[in-house]
């Protein structure tokens, strides 16, 4: 099977200590409209941030590339690991 690549749109907001901690991902259909969800993600309450990323590998397998950030929203972590 060829490679395919998801867009995903992940919040933040912060647990009882303050520390941040990633929400519900939600997988979008294309770059843009993660790009959108995460904008709009960000801005919910309670949200710290949010950030759009895409990963591209074969579903068969199981294997896929490191994770692509497009852009992030407001205070989220450093994701430098993603």
């Amino acid at each position: 099977m060829a490679d395919v690549t998801y867009y995903v749109a992940l919040p933040f907001t912060l647990d009882e200590d303050g520390a941040p901690v990633a929400g519900n991902a939600e997988e979008c259909q294309s770059s843009t409209t993660a790009l959108r969800r995460a904008e709009t993600m960000a801005r919910m309450p309670g949200s710290i941030g949010a950030v759009a990323f895409s990963r591209t590998g074969d579903p068969m397998i199981g294997e896929f590339g490191d994770a692509k950030l497009l852009r992030s929203f407001g205070n989220v972590p450093d994701l430098s690991s993603l």
